[in-house]
């Protein structure tokens, strides 16, 4: 599965840009910011759209990611860890079958409103939207080659697990369920320990 677009504030970001740019170009980018139009996560607007370049998309699967051992409460998933725009772009694409206890975790570095979409993945998935604490806040089942995007509700989604469709469910696995890998909390594992009693 790939990502479609990363925006904190698709609508805002869009509004800023074209007042900015003053031109059809600026129209065409704030249209595609608006849409979600492409692929990858970009640091800011201009980059989102920018990764989302249709001509760059992934033309074969890539290869096995390094995985990490996530805990979904009792049960247990082996995740290959897409960390970098390149290997989030790609995703899922074109694996034709995932095992059912896989998963593929995405990282972002930041917390945004994310959306994913399913263009060149030809096996059913489900996927849960989690925020930066580790708690998952939205379950999505997503269908083979489906391009319409899945736009999470949350801004606060810094991490997506998919998995085989319907995991979550068979497992009792939803909202509000603690996310924790074989080294502690997913902030932890992907950004380090935070300074005792505060933010960094």
């Amino acid at each position: 599965m790939i990502k479609v677009a990363c925006a904190r504030n698709r609508s805002s970001d869009a509004t800023v840009v074209a007042g900015r740019l003053g031109s059809a170009w600026a129209l065409g980018l704030a249209l595609a910011l608006l849409l979600g139009i492409g692929a990858g996560c970009g640091q800011s607007a201009p980059e989102s759209v920018l990764a989302g370049d249709r001509s760059n998309l992934p033309k074969q699967a890539q290869p096995r990611l390094p995985t990490v051992k996530l805990w979904l409460g009792p049960h247990e998933l082996t995740a290959e860890v897409a960390r970098n725009e390149r290997e989030r772009s790609a995703g899922m694409m074109f694996r034709t079958n995932i095992a059912e206890s896989e998963a593929m975790l995405f990282v972002f570095p930041y917390a945004a409103r994310v959306s994913f979409w399913m263009k060149n993945v030809p096996i059913p998935l489900s996927c849960a939207y989690v925020d930066g604490e580790g708690v998952i806040v939205e379950l999505h089942e997503l269908k083979p080659h489906d391009e319409t995007a899945v736009v999470a509700e949350s801004r606060e989604v810094q991490f997506v697990i998919e998995t085989a469709q319907g995991w979550f469910e068979r497992n009792r696995v939803g909202v509000g369920t603690l996310v924790r890998t074989e080294r502690g909390s997913l902030r932890e594992t992907f950004f380090g320990r935070l300074p005792a009693g505060g933010e960094r």
